[in-house]
C-alpha cells in the first residue's frame, strides 16, 4: 500500500506528464490512488486539463496581427490601471 504512497508534489509532476502522455503506468496508477484520497491534487488536475484543452485549441487558431496588438493594447491599458 505504500508503495502508491505520493507528496502532492510528485502528484502534480506526474499530473503534468499525463497530460503530455508521458507518465508510465505505475505513475498514473499512483496519482489515480492519489487523487481519489486527495480534492486539492483533483482539482488541479482538472484545471491542468482545462488549461491543456485551451492551450491546444489555440494552437489551431492563431491571433492575427491585428488582434495581437488590440490584446496587447488591451493589456497595456489594465496594466496602467495597476501602477
Amino acid at each position: 500500500m505504500k508503495k502508491f504512497m505520493i507528496s502532492c508534489e510528485e502528484s502534480s509532476h506526474i499530473c503534468d506528464k499525463a497530460q503530455y502522455h508521458e507518465a508510465s503506468i505505475l505513475e498514473k496508477v499512483k496519482f489515480k490512488f492519489h487523487t481519489f484520497m486527495c480534492a486539492v491534487c483533483r482539482h488541479h488536475s482538472k484545471n491542468n486539463t482545462k488549461l491543456t484543452h485551451l492551450i491546444n485549441s489555440i494552437k489551431g487558431n492563431p491571433l492575427s496581427v491585428t488582434e495581437k496588438k488590440e490584446l496587447k493594447s488591451s493589456f497595456d491599458k489594465e496594466l496602467q490601471k495597476h501602477k
